[in-house]
C-alpha cells in the first residue's frame, strides 16, 4: 500500500508529487490523460513567476505566498530564467502603471530608453514602464516533463490513462489534484476560460516577459525558444473548455501589434482555450472528505502558487493537527 494517491499529473499534482517524494512519502501517481498534459490547463500556462506583477489583479496573500516559487522550481527543473519581468503602458494609461508601482514596490520606473536597453527590440514602445528585476519565468511544458523526469530518477512513474475512482485506490491518502475535474465534489469550485496563442517571428527577441496593460484587453508576452512567443490570455467567466471566439483572438492580437508593430508579421504557431479551477476569492486551497484531500483553485497561478500548495499539501499529509485543520468538503 502507497502512503499517497495522487490525481492528476497537471502542475498541482507533479508538485506535490516532488514535495512529497523530497520528504520520503512513498507516492503513486495516476492521469486520466494518455499523455503529460493531456487533460491539464497546464500545458497552456504562461510560466511566470511573478509575485509582484499579479499584485495587479490579484490579492496580496498570492504574492507572500508566490515568494517561495523561483526556489522551489530551481531545484526541480533544468532551467529558470531569473530576469524579471516588464510592464508596460501606453502614456494614456499611466495611470494603471502607477497603481501598480504603489501595490507592488518590487520594482522601478524605466523611461522609453532605458526600455531599449533592456529590450533593444522594444525601443519604439513610447509609453513609460515597471521593471521587476527580482521576478522569473519557465517553460511550463518543459517544466512538467522535467518534473517527470525528477520523480523517474527516484521510481516513481506516472500511470498514463487512468481514469481511477477514489474508492479503488490501495492508499492511506489520496490528493485528488485533477482541477475543474474535481467540481462535482467542491461546489464552490467554478470555472474560469482562459484562451492563448503561440506567436512566432524572427523580426523580434525579448530577453524576459512583457506585459501591456491596456483597458480593454491586457496581455503578456513570454519569450520562448525558437523565436516563439506565449500570448496570453483571457479571463472569461464560463466553461467552455474548447471555443476560441474571434473576438478574443482579435483582442488578443491588437493588443500584441500595440507592444510592437513586429507581430501584425507574426505566425499562429498554436491557440487554445481551456478552463482554469478557481474558488470565489481566486485563492488556492485544501480540503478534506475522509483521507481524501482536495488540492485545488490555482486560477491563473498554477506555476507561481502550486509549490507553495504542494508545500501546504505535504505538510498536512506529514503533521495529524494540520490534517485535523483542513477545512472539511462540504
Amino acid at each position: 500500500m502507497n502512503e499517497v494517491a495522487i490525481i492528476g499529473a497537471g502542475v498541482a499534482g507533479l508538485t506535490c508529487a516532488c514535495e512529497l517524494v523530497d520528504r520520503g512519502i512513498d507516492i503513486s501517481i495516476y492521469e486520466q490523460s494518455e499523455r503529460l498534459g493531456g487533460t491539464s490547463c497546464s500545458w497552456f500556462a504562461g510560466g511566470m513567476l511573478a509575485p509582484y506583477c499579479e499584485r495587479d489583479t490579484a490579492e496580496h496573500e498570492v504574492m507572500q505566498r508566490g515568494l517561495v516559487a523561483a526556489k522551489w522550481w530551481q531545484k526541480h527543473i533544468t532551467e529558470v530564467i531569473q530576469k524579471g519581468s516588464l510592464v508596460l503602458a501606453l502614456p494614456r494609461d499611466r495611470n494603471e502603471l502607477e497603481r501598480l508601482s504603489r501595490l507592488g514596490k518590487q520594482c522601478r520606473w524605466v523611461d522609453q530608453s532605458q526600455i531599449e536597453d533592456i529590450e533593444p527590440d522594444l525601443a519604439d514602445f513610447s509609453g513609460p514602464g515597471l521593471l521587476f528585476p527580482e521576478e522569473a519565468h519557465l517553460n511550463p511544458r518543459k517544466a512538467l516533463q522535467d518534473l517527470a523526469n525528477y520523480l523517474e530518477m527516484r521510481e516513481i512513474s506516472i500511470q498514463f490513462d487512468q481514469a481511477v475512482r477514489i474508492e479503488d485506490l490501495d492508499a492511506k491518502i489520496v490528493l485528488d489534484c485533477r482541477g475543474y475535474h474535481s467540481h462535482d465534489t467542491l461546489p464552490r469550485l467554478r470555472g474560469v476560460k482562459g484562451e492563448m496563442m503561440i506567436l512566432r517571428t524572427r523580426d523580434l527577441s525579448l530577453a524576459r516577459p512583457v506585459r501591456l496593460l491596456h483597458p480593454r484587453q491586457p496581455i503578456y508576452m513570454v519569450p520562448r525558444e525558437d523565436h516563439q512567443f506565449m500570448l496570453g490570455a483571457t479571463l472569461l467567466e464560463n466553461n467552455e473548455r474548447a471555443r476560441f471566439s474571434v473576438r478574443s483572438m482579435l483582442d488578443l492580437l491588437n493588443s500584441a501589434v500595440l507592444l510592437s508593430p513586429s507581430f501584425g508579421e507574426a505566425e499562429i504557431v498554436e491557440s487554445a482555450a481551456d478552463i482554469r479551477p478557481a474558488f470565489d476569492d481566486n485563492i488556492p486551497r485544501l480540503y478534506r472528505k475522509h483521507n481524501v484531500v482536495f488540492v485545488n483553485g490555482l486560477y491563473r497561478h498554477g506555476f507561481l502558487l502550486g509549490p507553495s500548495l504542494a508545500i501546504q499539501a505535504a505538510e498536512a499529509v506529514l503533521n495529524p493537527k494540520q490534517w485535523q485543520e483542513l477545512p472539511r468538503c462540504a
